[in-house]
């Protein structure tokens, strides 16, 4: 076989990087042996080569390579038995298989013993590079995630918190000095930038940790409820209430409240938490006795709080018992940064839970995360990372396995109109808007609330009321 005289005419017209992997080439032909290690060195790779598949598993522990290339048929031990020891020994190679036309059945049948890929011989110079390329990318790739890993367990992340941006840094070092003292917390940012994550950082790193942790969002619970469930009421308080049921601040004794869309409560509720924050004493709906408490309140809110103060939907001396230690939480597109360390702990947690191997995300899916707006924060890139992790099926996240949204466009913010004309109802008109801002958000009705200048139980109130059912976010 020729190969050492035509990989040196054809390896002229080819890149030559200092690439420095390590490759293993097993072939019992000398002449390519040798052709093969010649062509591999002049591509900047440390080459060496064995002639069989006994004397590679030698020099595998001796030479450690990245890369083994190893020919199908041979004397002694084969390439299949060679890829099933190396398998069996737990060595971290990437296998590349060289077959002639006769045992290609067999190549395939060792792709899935775990070969990367197969060569047929007389071997194609420019397919074995390309091959080689993309190895080492792939090698690259899982050699960035590992020391991902290995930093998100030695730093980046702060109790459930995960980040190592200087803005994550700021909030951590806030965290830290909060957690250990009994003062309420208010913490603001947009939604799905985990703000309930650092209420339960702030729990479990205070002396609070061994009491209960308990969280209600106040805008999930109709206003005529919502008092009855921080408060809990007597039996017979009102209309339905059959039996005597504790509340949160009874169900938080000792431990941390955590009330999420602090702004949505009633201006009387509003009234209720404040004294009970100054006086740590509440009193049951329809109950005559005062109980004493002791909660730590932690409030958050997505919206701007001092605004929220100028247009009266929160009283201002709440606001400002509420905010002895404020932290505001900045959304995903502004610390970009913790990306891959946030892919990396989804895709832990979602690994295991579904069984999974997904290793992490290819170059161009990275490439696209990188770019995109991330409108839902956090919230939207772990729901994006758990759907990908379900649907890929080789060891990392490719486009395909990311949802439309990611990868078109959004329309710019003038484009969306609403068309009217004469005869159309107030009702009819409030519809179109609402379906039309809802669109545009991606039904995030939290941002369509804000784009329509209601807050968002008003809005779910008015999606009931004219039977509008968006898709869920």
């Amino acid at each position: 076989m020729s190969l050492a005289t035509d990989t040196h005419d054809q390896a002229g017209t080819l890149p030559s990087p200092t690439i420095g992997e390590r490759v293993l080439i097993v072939e019992d032909d000398a002449a390519a042996r040798i052709g093969l290690e010649q062509l591999l060195r002049s591509w900047g790779f440390v080459a060496e080569s064995a002639v069989d598949g006994e004397e590679a598993l030698a020099k595998v522990t001796s030479f450690r390579p990245a890369i083994v290339i190893s020919d199908l048929v041979m004397p002694r031990m084969d390439g299949l038995a060679l890829l099933r020891a190396l398998h069996t020994q737990g060595a971290d190679v990437t296998t590349l298989l060289l077959t002639a036309q006769g045992t290609v059945e067999t190549a395939v049948e060792a792709m899935k013993d775990g070969a990367y890929d197969y060569l047929t011989k007389p071997v194609d110079i420019q397919r074995l590079k390309i091959l080689l390329d993309k190895i080492v990318e792939r090698l690259d790739t899982l050699r960035e995630i590992k020391a991902l890993r290995r930093q998100l367990r030695e730093q980046g992340t702060f109790g459930l918190m995960i980040g190592n941006s200087p803005e994550m840094r700021k909030i951590y070092s806030v965290v830290e000095q909060a957690a250990p003292t009994s003062a309420s917390v208010l913490i603001t940012g947009e939604s799905g930038t985990g703000k309930e994550l650092v209420a339960q950082t702030i729990h479990r790193l205070s002396p609070r940790a061994p009491f209960p942790f308990v969280a209600i969002n106040c805008a999930a619970i109709p206003e005529t409820l919502l008092e009855s469930e921080i408060f809990g009421h007597e039996k017979g308080a009102f209309t339905g209430a059959a039996d005597r049921r504790p509340g949160c601040f009874e169900l938080a004794d000792r431990g941390t409240l955590f009330l999420d869309e602090i702004g949505e409560m009633t201006p009387t509720t509003q009234v209720k938490l404040l004294r009970v924050l100054q006086e740590r004493r509440f009193r049951r709906l329809g109950g005559r006795q005062e109980q004493s408490v002791d909660v730590r309140v932690i409030a958050a809110t997505n919206a701007d709080p001092l605004e929220a103060v100028r247009k009266g939907r929160l009283r201002e001396d709440l606001y400002y018992r509420l905010n002895v230690f404020s932290i505001g939480l900045p959304p995903l597109r502004e610390r970009k940064d913790d990306l891959p360390l946030l892919v990396q702990a989804f895709l832990a947690e979602f690994n295991a839970r579904n069984q999974k191997a997904i290793a992490g995300l290819d170059h161009q899916a990275m490439r696209l995360f990188e770019q995109y707006h991330w409108p839902g924060n956090v919230r939207e890139l772990r729901n994006v990372v758990e759907r990908a992790t379900i649907l890929a099926a080789g060891p990392f996240i490719e486009l395909g396995h990311l949802p439309p949204a990611l990868t078109t466009e959004p329309a710019p913010e003038h484009q969306p109109q609403v068309a009217l004309g004469p005869g159309t109802t107030v009702e009819e008109a409030e519809r179109r808007l609402i379906m039309m801002t809802l669109e545009h958000t991606r039904d995030n009705k939290t941002r369509a609330a804000e784009i329509l200048g209601i807050s968002l139980k008003t809005l779910h109130n008015k999606l009931n009321k004219l039977r509008l059912r968006p898709r869920k976010t």
